[in-house]
Parts: structure tokens; sequence; C-alpha cells
């Protein structure tokens, strides 16, 4: 961004689940003003972007802005669980692939395309997110698999997932996949931010909750120097659990971690799956031992797993008038939102 450029709002993408027919697909939101945590649903909580080719459906929506040309790519989960539930099938002989659109100004999108990523052995390539590599001025990818071992081709031994990745400069050739992070139980949906020369990660410890793992369904903090490195130091786990610091979530997953366009505050966003869906925390500090939950937030209305991106002024007040709050389900937004979009932004 340029100095005449700040960032202004925030874009929010999710998926409502999979208890309706097109919950699968993709959804947008837009912060009131510069507000992090108070959200009004674009096109009445209709999907947006779509995808019926491939598994039938999209889930963990994921945005990203390039920073040498602006160009904003969206990245999904390729998976459709509404009218099957069978999560089992969808580990083991899921979609290698991963869905990607892309559009200079977030209104308008390429039609969707589905690229592997995964390698052969994998059974599936859940919840992909992306961040910009300085270094090596290229993306780092990087998603969730099983895996599994040459003589077992139909996928019929237990396996668990690992954090994988790979790297790409235009989301269409990918380099060959390798394990990122294998902490030898199953790991899933890691987002990253870099900080004062710090790579965190968040991840959600997949492993069923017991006396030796109390901090199993909730999210893990580690910090590396270099992003690419398959060994991240612990900074602090079991984020989002309640305890001597404030209320909790019963459990999460889709941790999305965003800094204040003010510079000033960190949100972690998490999803309360089987619950209230995104609950957010702050604090001051990603290395911080607790997040404290946030009062008087309003979320997406039903969103799950998805991303949030600063947004500028002009990028907040097109979204809104591309799509605007729409009828369905926000009557309640309308009298927070003015008459001109313009308007309802406020300076950074």
């Amino acid at each position: 961004m340029t100095a005449s450029q700040p960032y202004a709002g925030y874009l929010f993408v999710s998926f409502a689940g999979e208890d309706t027919p097109d919950g699968e697909q993709v959804r947008f939101a837009l912060s009131r003003g510069d507000d992090p945590l108070s959200y009004v649903d674009l096109a009445g909580n209709e999907p947006v972007l779509t995808w019926s080719a491939g598994r039938g459906g999209i889930r963990d929506p994921f945005v990203v802005r390039s920073p040498r040309d602006g160009r904003f790519f969206m990245i999904a989960t390729d998976l459709k669980i509404y009218g099957t539930g069978d999560w089992d099938a969808a580990q083991r002989t899921g979609s290698r692939s991963i869905v990607v659109w892309e559009s200079d100004d977030l209104v308008d999108w390429t039609p969707p395309r589905s690229v592997q990523v995964a390698p052969s052995n994998a059974g599936d390539a859940w919840a992909p997110e992306a961040c910009w590599d300085e270094e090596h001025d290229e993306f780092f990818v990087f998603w969730a698999s099983t895996l599994y071992d040459a003589d077992d081709p139909a996928h019929e031994r237990p396996s668990y997932h690992r954090m994988l990745c790979a790297t790409t400069r235009d989301f269409v050739s990918f380099s060959e996949a390798r394990v990122w992070s294998d902490p030898g139980h199953s790991v899933i949906d890691s987002t990253v931010v870099a900080h004062d020369g710090w790579w965190y990660r968040f991840t959600k410890d997949e492993r069923e909750p017991s006396s030796s793992t109390p901090t199993s369904k909730f999210i893990t903090v580690e910090r590396s120097r270099d992003l690419r490195s398959d060994s991240y130091e612990p900074v602090t786990d079991g984020v989002g659990r309640a305890g001597a610091h404030g209320p909790g979530i019963e459990q999460g997953e889709g941790p999305v971690v965003v800094r204040s366009n003010a510079g000033d505050r960190w949100y972690l966003f998490i999803d309360e799956f089987g619950g209230r869906g995104y609950v957010p925390f702050e604090s001051a500090d990603l290395d911080a031992s607790q997040w404290t939950m946030a009062h008087d937030a309003r979320m997406p209305t039903g969103a799950r797993h998805g991303s949030v991106l600063p947004v500028t002024r002009a990028e907040h007040a097109a979204l809104l008038q591309a799509w605007g709050p729409g009828d369905a389900g926000c009557a309640d937004s309308l009298s927070d939102l003015s008459d001109d979009p313009a308007d309802d932004l406020r300076e950074a």
C-alpha cells in the first residue's frame, strides 16, 4: 500500500457450513467502517463465489493480496460434505486439488479453476492458505493432508493430517509439495503472520482431548525466524480455552489472525465449530500466553472457517456498492450503515 492509500476496513470471506445445499460456497461480509469486530453481510448472506465442479463445493476460503501488482487470489478447499456427511472418505480419498479465483478489485473475479497441489499419496488437501515470502519473491502456500504409504494405494490404514507446503508465483504452477509441520499427531488449519522478524504460526491441535492432552481441539501458537522451517519454537497452546484469564469456547478451529489497521492490537478469530461459529479474541502481543475474548463483536452471520483481508477506503466502498448489505437477514444492520457508502468509512 502507498501512504495515500491506507487500509480503512476489512473484508471477511467465509462459508456457512454443511447444513444447507449452498452452505459450502464463498460468502462476503464487510466491516462497519474500520471496526475489525463488527461486520455486515454482503449480498444478503448469499454466495458471492460458487464452485460446482470437482467435489461440488468449497470450504475454508482464503484471500491474499499480491504485493507485486495488487492482484487478489482466493483459494479454497474442494469439498462438499452436505448430503453425504462422510468425513472419513473426505480424508482418505478426497480432492488433492484446491480451487482458485483471481481478481484485480475484489468485485470482478475470474471463473474458478482447480489446481492439484497435494502429492499422489495424499488423501486430501484441506484449508489452503498463502502468504507472500519476500525473501524468495513468491507465495508460500500451505494446507493439511493425510499421507499414505506406497503399499497402501487404497488408503485403508490409519493416517493423520500434517501441514504440507509448496510455492508459486501465479497460483497456476506450484513447486513439489513437502511436509512443513508434523508433530506426530494430527494438525490442521494453520495460518501465519509476520511481525518483527518472526513468523507466527497458529494451528489447530486435532487430537481428541484427554488428561494428557487437555489443550487438544484448541489453537497452538509457534514462531520461527524462517518461514519455511520445519521446526518452529512453541509460544503457547490451548488458545481459546476458558481459564483464569476469562471465558473461552468449547473447541475451536480455523484461526484467523489480523492486526488492527491502527497497528495497536491483534485480533484472533476462532471458529467454535458445533457452537457459535467465529468468536473473537484480542491481544496487544503475538507472544501472549493468553488471548482475551472480545465483547460486543458482531461477526458475519453463520461464518465458518474463512479469512480477513484489510482493504482500502476505495475497495471498501466498491464492495459495498457491488453487493450492499442486501435484504435477507440484514435488517438490523441497515441502520448502522450510512446512505453513502463512502461515509461509512473512517480513516485508519
